[in-house]
């Protein structure tokens, strides 16, 4: 019965799965390492095979042990599928246990795979140790090799203007697709405006561009790539896609009470000043990974001899900031499990940061599809083990390291001394008021208790008798006499003895302000210790805390050992620290590691096109996508070491090339050929971010304030539930005061500069998809299109305040309120250009129909927090008012060309 079953299952699943088997028979022959073995290790190693684990006595990681089989038996028959249990489990959905049935193709590559005689690509090794744990097929996985020294295809086009454009037109050739043609040169200005700065151009640069484009082209458009270069809204923008990888946020997450890291932003500066100087993004990584072991190699600190290496001292130490920015639950709930999760989110963000790999997810166990151990996962987490240091943890507020100079602490402590002695003035001056008080009082008690009353009160508390407890009882108002109530008697005799020692604190007060700011910074600082108290670190079993294995040593990953060295010292002598985080960085940075500089050139491609050339940013590996330009990749990555690491050298290779000039208009031809324009035979249209769209709506409308870094800017719920800017006043109870706290154009200042609460995402910023960093990091934002986007354009308060802000700015610039003017300085603002005839005339019969509405029925000014502006706009400025809304809720702003 049971042969018959499997024959029957068998029979059925063969009509099932014919077309997958039609299609990998007409392919070569099936290999165990090449095809099967990666199903069976996504889907089976779990429970036969890896660590000991041998369900039903089979291990399945070699094709000659499955032919031996288990406990039932052969789980395969070599050239008899019909005869082999492995595929009858497969197709019945019996295995793998508890999971989803494997797709259909999978199945029927296994049963391919068993009739061609269950065939391996090369002799089996007799037993699986270390140097067995990858095949050659996964070793040889493209992202895993060298990179290569590609050279550009040479490519007859007049449309070819540096070696991007040979790569992009060559894959054209083989495809029937051309480049389109150049963009006009508005559209090129304002896609550099926002792919360079994240800002619309001004009209006034806008004129400037024209101008000189139409003299020389090629020299207004390069002139015009650098000044937006080396503009300090540059670093803003790019600062905010790095910070989205390296998880970014102004407080912890994890718990309920998503504390507050006051001190983050720090971190944050020093990104977009890296990004503004263009620091080599070699030194970058390194300064992120091992800043402070950097200082100690150099033997800077907070009381280095000259201000030039102070300044490089705090640098290095804030930009250890980046180790700091998983999420960190410790601060609320020292626990072992958010201890834990800490470490591994600070892997994550490292592994898609740096090396584009998911080496978090071998956490618990082996990848399932990648060549990394869960061995590895460990040997990364040793290189950081000596920071965290799990058995003596830190919670984030014992992280944070001081940058104050001696002499800076000498003169804090010369000014708390001075403060300290008005301190002492006030306690004698309220003691002898709080004497006088005392006096007046006891004459009105009888004579006999005075000096018994006055004996009590003088007594410290602690030390009273019953007896005196029980006379100050009597007398209550003696007994209530402090420093705290003479206010109230200063009343009832007329002094001013409360307001006296006020003016004491007050003064304190003015002197503490005077100390030098303390300067504290979020920092991964590793404390010193000597080599035999550092702290090991154990591959813990199914990726539980509580379960530690074998000890494991500071490396690389395993795979990449066939061509290069792994290993990474567990102590470097020269340091007080361990000095592996050091030596990772330089290992990433040697010019030879085959991921960094690979995974940077792709995002930076992927902000300039919409789509990176491996379109899986942070994935690498085999559940990525392989590159749509191989040779192109390599050839970046090689060239971007060779020009110092430069991100800026990059900027200008991609935006000097015909690929990024082109038109982003789409036609039924190329659709047909490249639906989703891998081959980029044209631009793509993007979107905005919602930071960009924000900042954009500041600009157009005269608000923004481009004050450069410090302090956040806070966040609040409104009583509605609504998070927006402003001072949170909610009382201790989390209930809220009505209180408003005015920001002073602190609340216009670029989005970057908002406060990322994990909890207290901006409607804005949640509509239109940007992270709340509630998981480590962000790799890749997504691009939804839905109604609560349009919803928000049209009906939030803040975009009614936005068009208020704008109709008010048109007023102010065009004096004599002009309808024509109006429109195209409107026009001007929000789209960079002058509108047509036709859209010239509907707006000016917009303009005139909403005015006559606004004077039959008025309306005030808005805010989204706070009270709104005094008066009553005029029907002529709601008019206008409503013109700009339309238009920054138009495609035309949201979209770039």
């Amino acid at each position: 019965m049971r042969q018959f079953n499997r024959i029957g299952l068998i029979a059925i699943a063969t009509a099932t799965l014919s077309t997958g088997v039609d299609s990998a028979r007409s392919a070569e022959s099936l290999t165990f390492e090449k095809d099967v073995r990666p199903i069976l290790k996504a889907h089976c190693f779990h429970c036969h095979g890896e660590d000991g684990e041998m369900k039903g006595g089979l291990d399945v990681r070699l094709a000659r042990f499955l032919q031996k089989g288990g406990d039932a038996g052969p789980a395969i028959v070599a050239g008899k599928p019909d005869e082999s249990l492995l595929l009858e489990v497969l197709i019945s959905g019996e295995m793998p246990k508890e999971k989803a049935k494997l797709p259909d193709a999978e199945i029927a590559t296994v049963r391919q795979w068993i009739a061609e005689g269950a065939k391996t690509a090369r002799p089996e090794p007799e037993t699986l140790g270390p140097e067995h744990l990858f095949t050659q097929e996964e070793r040889a996985w493209w992202s895993l090799q060298p990179i290569a020294d590609a050279s550009p295809p040479e490519v007859k086009s007049d449309k070819v203007k540096n070696d991007i454009d040979a790569f992009i037109a060559a894959k054209h050739a083989g495809s029937d697709l051309t480049f389109s043609e150049t963009a006009e040169p508005q559209i090129l200005l304002r896609r550099a405006s926002f792919t360079l700065t994240g800002m619309p151009p001004t009209p006034e640069e806008v004129d400037n561009f024209l101008s000189a484009y139409a003299g020389d082209p090629e020299k207004a458009y390069r002139d015009m790539v650098e000044r937006l270069l080396a503009s300090p809204a540059h670093g803003e923008r790019w600062a905010r896609h790095w910070l989205d990888v390296a998880g970014y946020a102004d407080s912890d997450g994890v718990t309920e009470k998503d504390l507050e890291r006051a001190h983050a932003w720090r971190y944050r500066d020093y990104v977009i000043n890296a990004f503004n100087k263009d620091k080599p993004f070699d030194a970058f990584v390194r300064e992120q990974l091992a800043g402070d072991e950097i200082a100690f190699r150099e033997k800077l600190h907070a009381d280095s001899e000259t201000d030039e290496l102070k300044a490089r001292y705090a640098e290095l130490i804030t930009a250890t900031g980046f180790l700091r920015m998983a999420p960190d639950g410790t601060g609320a709930a020292n626990t072992l499990l958010n201890q834990n999760q800490s470490i591994t989110d600070t892997i994550k963000i490292v592994s898609t940061a740096m090396y584009g790999m998911t080496i978090q997810c071998a956490e618990c166990h082996d990848h399932r599809y990648d060549p990394i151990t869960q061995k590895d996962f460990y040997e990364l987490r040793a290189v950081f083990q000596p920071g965290f240091d799990p058995k003596a943890w830190r919670r984030p507020s014992q992280r944070l390291v001081s940058l104050q100079t001696k002499e800076d602490k000498a003169r804090a402590a010369e000014i708390e001394a001075e403060a300290k002695k008005i301190d002492a003035e006030r306690l004698e001056k309220q003691q002898e008021f709080i004497n006088i008080i005392l006096e007046l009082l006891l004459e009105k008690c009888q004579e006999s208790d005075r000096e018994p009353l006055r004996v009590a009160f003088e007594t410290p508390v602690k030390e009273r008798s019953d007896e005196q407890n029980a006379l100050l009882k009597a007398n209550p108002n003696i007994l209530k006499l402090n420093a705290g109530s003479l206010y109230l008697y200063d009343t009832t005799y007329k002094k001013r003895h409360a307001a006296t020692l006020k003016e004491y604190v007050e003064k304190a007060k003015e002197v503490r302000a005077r100390k030098p700011v303390p300067d504290l910074v979020q920092a991964f600082a590793e404390v010193a210790k000597k080599p035999e108290a550092i702290p090991a670190t154990h591959l813990f079993f199914r990726g539980d805390p509580e379960s530690p294995k074998d000890e494991v040593a500071p490396s690389d990953l395993d795979v990449l050992s066939g061509w290069r060295k792994t290993e990474l010292p567990e102590n470097v002598e020269s340091l007080p620290t361990s000095g592996r985080r050091l030596a990772l960085a330089e290992m990433l940075t040697d010019g030879e590691h085959p991921l960094l500089a690979r995974v940077m050139v792709n995002r930076v491609w992927m902000h300039h096109f919409g789509r990176g050339l491996v379109k899986t940013v942070a994935d690498f590996g085999h559940l990525g996508e392989k590159p749509s330009h191989p040779e192109l990749l390599d050839y970046l990555a090689t060239e971007f070491m060779k020009n110092g690491w430069s991100l800026k050298w990059l900027h200008r290779e991609i935006l000097a090339s015909h690929t990024w000039r082109q038109k982003s208009q789409r036609d039924a031809h190329r659709d047909t050929i490249d639906p989703d324009n891998v081959l980029l035979s044209r631009q793509n249209k993007r979107r905005l971010e919602a930071e960009t769209l924000r900042d954009s709506l500041l600009a157009v409308s005269g608000k923004l304030n481009d004050k450069l870094g410090g302090e956040p800017v806070p966040v609040m719920e409104t009583e509605e539930g609504i998070v927006v800017i402003g001072i949170d006043t909610t009382d201790t109870a989390g209930r809220q005061t009505g209180k408003y706290i005015p920001l002073n154009g602190e609340e216009y200042r670029k989005s970057i500069y908002v406060q990322v609460r994990r909890s207290r995402p901006l409607e804005m910023f949640a509509a239109f998809d940007a992270p709340t960093m509630a998981d480590a990091n962000c790799a890749i934002r997504p691009v939804t299109t839905v109604s609560p986007q349009s919803l928000l354009l049209m009906n939030n308060i803040g975009m009614r305040e936005y068009a208020q802000f704008f109709a008010g700015r048109m007023e102010k610039e065009i004096a004599d309120g002009d309808a024509e003017a109006i429109i195209d300085r409107a026009w001007r603002l929000c789209y960079g250009r002058y509108p047509t005839p036709e859209e010239r005339q509907q707006a000016s019969d917009f303009l005139t129909l909403q005015t006559a509405y606004y004077t039959v029925n008025p309306v005030g000014y808005e805010s989204v927090a706070g009270p709104a502006k005094e008066g009553a706009p005029t029907a002529r400025e709601l008019g206008i008012a409503a013109l700009g809304h339309a238009l920054m809720s138009a495609n035309e702003f949201l979209y770039v060309d």
